[in-house]
């Protein structure tokens, strides 16, 4: 074998050494960003196995926390006992109207009212009696039902407020004179009637207030009379008992409007506190005397409160 043949193969032999060489090196530095990532996978992997493992351990709290805390429930009221109202001018008799307001009209006043929640209803009567002066004679009945509400309570709540509100009312009247507060019994769930003497132009005024409550409904009765023109006052007494049947028949209109039980029969015309109509009386000076008399008959502040 010749002399360049010879150092041509060591050439070649040496040359393949150095290829073999860098393969090695190709590998390794291949391999070492593969180690890298399986390293950091592998920590990438438990740190995650850790994390989810806490952020399971969180996620089993909450689940826990909902799954055992219930659901809060809707805030809830009693309903109210009584859904309506009867027809305000239609609360008393006939025989009751003729004993407390004789010379009334047929039908009343109808005041300010609202289908199942308010209503109110006056009547006003004159028993002229010409030189001897005259009888005066002023009915007002008005009802108020409250319904049951979350933010203000249970009808029969807010019914009791308002019926001591109104017997604050009744008695606290600017100019009342004698003034008496007196629990009525046999009416209602609770009853109170006011009473007392007020001097207007017209004449000294016998003022009778019944306020009623019955379940979350209250019942107030304004009833008052005065001796005009020279004739003698009423009697207090004999007013207050009238105005106490008119409040008694009120109520018992409200519960039959609710389906309970039936109307009572009208007490008879002999209890009536007022005298009769005199035939000698002048129907427009009763006409007059009337319109006169009526705007100032309503002396206490119940009867024409709003709630």
């Amino acid at each position: 074998m010749s002399e360049g043949t010879m150092q041509r193969r060591a050439e070649r032999d040496q040359g393949v050494q150095r290829a073999k060489r860098l393969h090695r090196v190709l590998v390794c530095a291949a391999a070492v960003p593969v180690m890298l990532i399986a390293a950091g996978c592998s920590s990438d992997s438990g740190s995650g196995s850790g994390g989810d493992g806490g952020s399971g351990a969180n996620s089993g709290k909450g689940a826990d926390s909902g799954a055992s805390a219930s659901p809060s429930a809707a805030p809830t009221v009693q309903a109210a006992a009584y859904k309506s109202l009867p027809e305000s001018c239609g609360v008393l008799s006939s025989k009751t109207l003729k004993s407390l307001v004789p010379k009334a009209a047929k039908s009343g006043k109808k005041g300010t009212s609202e289908a199942g929640t308010r209503g109110s209803c006056s009547w006003s009567s004159l028993d002229n009696n010409g030189v001897k002066g005259s009888q005066f004679r002023w009915l007002n009945v008005s009802l108020l039902r409250f319904e049951s509400d979350t933010a203000r309570g249970t009808g029969e709540a807010q019914a009791t407020k308002y019926y001591e509100q109104q017997i604050q009312d009744a008695q606290s009247v600017a100019g009342a004179k004698n003034a008496k507060s007196q629990a009525v019994s046999g009416t209602g769930d609770a009853a109170t009637l006011v009473r007392y003497d007020l001097k207007k132009k017209e004449g000294a005024f016998k003022q009778q207030t019944v306020v009623t409550r019955v379940e979350n409904v209250v019942v107030t009765v304004d009833y008052n009379g005065a001796g005009l023109a020279g004739d003698k006052a009423p009697s207090a007494d004999a007013l207050a008992k009238l105005a106490e049947r008119a409040a008694k028949e009120t109520v018992t209109a409200v519960s039959a409007a609710n389906g309970e039980g039936a109307a009572s029969p009208a007490p008879s015309d002999s209890a009536s506190g007022s005298k009769a109509p005199s035939k000698s009386a002048s129907p427009s000076a009763s006409k007059s005397a009337t319109e006169s008399a009526s705007k100032s008959a309503s002396p206490s502040k119940s009867a024409a409160k709003k709630s």
